[in-house]
């Protein structure tokens, strides 16, 4: 009877204790739950909803962030820009620090679902910048590149693309100095343009002038210091290089051809340059796509059939490889050459020489 006694009162109060345990359990859940839940519609989420609510998906706004942007500054771009749905750019801010994404922002254009601050800081956490594409081909004259632009983006224009490269401010300090002594027009200032597919923040005209011209003085700049070249010598140049880039379809030719240019010059000989007749005819508003003896009468200063010496301006935007030559041209005693009908030209030294070249090129076709 005695051990019975005993048995029911351990029974007892181990029923008493799983009771306690589970009512403290039950405690601690709701106290949990409740917490989440205010958190939640006080918005003020905790990390209890990380795991239950998705980041939210649905139509986005494209939101432009600056190089250089603050956190405060990111977030209230974000705001202007209506990626807040509600909420302060101060919330997001916070959120932004406590995601640790503050000094990660990175500027470019990011695709976010309008939401709250700590909806809109989750997304950045993950979300990456994309940025705008802008090409710069080589060898594309002035007219070709405005049409380009504005195809590529309708904010550029020909108007505002014509003010960027008059634009100083636009070019890196030195740079400046060295454009401000050349002739002070946009053909000239277009041969100064890096050849390039430039990823931008924003594409207007002052970021494409402005990311071409300083890669420019990124790959020439030390050299002309280094040689210390004048603005006469560098202008000569870009006039040089705006015809390799057009006369030569294979970039192992483009320093014989400056050579052949430089010699040419020398002799005070007429370059006799189709590309430049090409471009005189352009000015007039005609397009050529092929050179014949008709077209070699137009009275024009690009005219280097009938006018010794270099033409007033570059004729289009030169590449790297044609900017290479013109500042650095083969030594040669090349003064003609003829193509064929891969492209590769024939050099000679005499024209006697080149006159059997040509001969012999046209029997081949």
């Amino acid at each position: 009877m005695q051990n019975n006694s005993h048995t029911r009162k351990r029974k007892k109060k181990r029923s008493i204790a799983s009771l306690l345990k589970g009512i403290l359990l039950f405690i601690v859940i709701a106290s949990a739950a409740g917490s989440a839940i205010a958190s939640y519609y006080l918005k003020r989420p905790s990390e209890f909803w990380e795991n239950f609510i998705p980041i939210p998906e649905g139509e986005t706004v494209s939101v432009s962030i600056e190089s250089g942007m603050t956190a405060a500054q990111a977030a209230r771009a974000f705001e202007i820009q209506g990626a807040l749905d509600s909420g302060s750019p101060v919330q997001l801010m916070k959120w932004m620090v406590k995601f640790g994404i503050d000094r990660k922002i990175r500027a470019g254009h990011y695709n976010v679902v309008p939401s709250d601050p700590w909806n809109l800081a989750r997304q950045l956490r993950t979300a990456k910048p994309a940025l705008l594409k802008a090409q710069v081909l080589p060898g594309i004259d002035i007219f070709a590149l405005l049409e380009s632009l504005e195809s590529q983006d309708r904010k550029i224009t020909r108007e505002n693309f014509c003010k960027a490269l008059m634009n100083d401010k636009n070019y890196p300090p030195k740079m400046a100095e060295l454009i401000k002594t050349l002739p002070n027009d946009e053909y000239t200032r277009a041969a100064f343009l890096m050849p390039e597919t430039y990823m931008l923040v924003e594409r207007t005209a002052d970021e494409v002038v402005n990311a071409s011209a300083s890669a420019w003085w990124n790959h020439w700049g030390e050299f002309i210091t280094d040689h210390k070249l004048t603005s006469k010598d560098v202008q000569e140049a870009s006039i040089v290089a705006s015809m390799v880039e057009r006369e030569v379809l294979f970039d192992s030719e483009s320093r014989t051809v400056a050579g052949v240019i430089h010699n040419r010059l020398r002799k005070n000989m007429k370059l006799q340059i189709d590309a430049t007749v090409v471009y005189a005819w352009r000015l007039k508003g005609e397009k050529l796509t092929r050179v014949l003896y008709r077209h070699l009468d137009i009275d024009s200063p690009y005219n280097t059939y009938k006018i010794a010496g270099l033409p007033p301006r570059p004729i289009c935007v030169p590449g790297a490889e044609a900017w290479g030559a013109a500042l650095d041209p083969e030594y040669n005693e090349y003064y003609y050459y003829v193509a064929d009908k891969s492209g590769y030209h024939h050099f000679s030294k005499t024209n006697a020489e080149h006159n059997r070249t040509i001969k012999q090129i046209r029997s081949e076709k």
